[in-house]
């Protein structure tokens, strides 16, 4: 049930007397305690490197993208003395970026340095050469203030450094007054809001949209492919995102004179942690840039997160180094960095 295939068990097992990996179907009720565990596993690294304010998934939040048709993941973990110590997912695009595999990886702050991460890395990577995968990318991250723990491990793995990004926060409720007065213009783009539900009018639109945003935003030396997104695919994803328990509110700008959708900027409030905001991407078609829709997309945005969701104290958002611009426009709605993180990458030519 949405596990992976059946080809890992002569693939997978005891890697030495202490270490046994093994593939978690996180779909299967009857493996629900351990997928628990392997949410946890993931939880207790963000808990070390920020503590309280670490970012963590649900696992109704994970079960959601392992029901999407759009991608393939497939999740490992690794026991030591009868305990989960390590979690490992690999994700594969199904609709695009097809040679592409995203790997997550957390071992346990208690059971490091005895092999757990290497062992499961070199697994993941076995998945994503036999499922033709030859580009690899994963994520480290590290609070202000101290340095990047992991960047030996991928350096040592043969990952380099493809994107550097800049973790923000936002405090909320923030001065209505002055969010209201740089979400106002007179000019030809409307501002609309939404909360949950996507107008079904929107669909086209947006989808478009969400496919520049794979292109159009900065990639530095990420080796990305655009992405294929049409309206059934955008219902499809705003539907799971409910059915995992987030809350959604989204703001766009609509060039009056042609009635189409020209910018978009999305925050997402999980189950998990009500009191805090994901803002995940913005974006201003590059014909339409200049008019400073990002700020005003982005104020009128938290303004109706303050009166929608008033539970919600922060919102956090990541931007790659490199974008001087939306960096500028966060430092201007209230913005302060807390922490990092580097995309890595590893082109291995290797594929079936």
């Amino acid at each position: 049930m949405g596990g992976p295939p059946p080809y890992w068990a002569d693939r997978l097992g005891p890697v030495s007397e202490d270490l046994d990996i093994r593939p978690i179907d996180l779909l299967d009720p009857d493996q629900q305690d351990v997928a628990r565990e392997w949410v946890g596993v993931h939880g207790s690294v963000q808990r070390e490197l920020f503590g309280d304010h670490g970012s963590e998934w649900t696992l109704d939040e994970i079960r959601g993208f392992y029901a999407s048709p759009t991608s393939r993941r497939v999740a490992l973990g690794a026991w030591a003395g009868g305990r989960l110590v390590g979690a490992l997912e690999v994700r594969m695009p199904l609709a695009d970026n097809l040679d592409l595999a995203l790997v997550w990886l957390s071992v346990h702050p208690d059971h490091r340095r005895h092999g757990v991460g290497d062992a499961l890395l070199r697994a993941g990577e076995s998945a994503a050469t036999r499922h033709g995968r030859s580009t690899l990318m994963g994520e480290t991250e590290w609070p202000e203030g101290r340095s990047d723990a992991s960047e030996r491990f991928a350096e040592r793995h043969g990952y380099a450094v493809a994107q550097t990004v800049l973790r923000s926060f936002m405090p909320l409720p923030a001065d209505r007054d002055a969010l209201a007065a740089l979400a106002a213009a007179d000019d030809d783009y409307a501002v609309e809001t939404f909360v949950d539900h996507i107008p079904e009018s929107w669909l086209e639109d947006r989808a478009v949209l969400q496919q520049r945003m794979s292109t159009d935003a900065p990639l530095d030396d990420l080796a990305l492919e655009e992405e294929a997104w049409d309206a059934d695919r955008l219902r499809e994803t705003f539907a799971r995102t409910l059915e995992s328990g987030r809350r959604v509110v989204e703001s766009v700008a609509r060039h009056v004179p042609t009635g189409r959708l020209v910018a978009f900027t999305t925050i997402a409030v999980s189950a998990g942690s009500p009191d805090l905001g994901f803002q995940q991407d913005t974006l201003v078609l590059k014909e339409h840039r200049g008019h400073g829709l990002g700020l005003r997309l982005k104020a009128a945005n938290a303004l109706a997160v303050i009166e929608a969701l008033p539970a919600v104290t922060s919102v956090r958002t990541w931007n790659a180094a490199s974008n001087d611009h939306m960096l500028a426009v966060n430092r201007r709605l209230g913005y302060r960095v807390d922490g990092y993180s580097r995309e890595w990458q590893k082109k291995t030519g290797e594929s079936e």
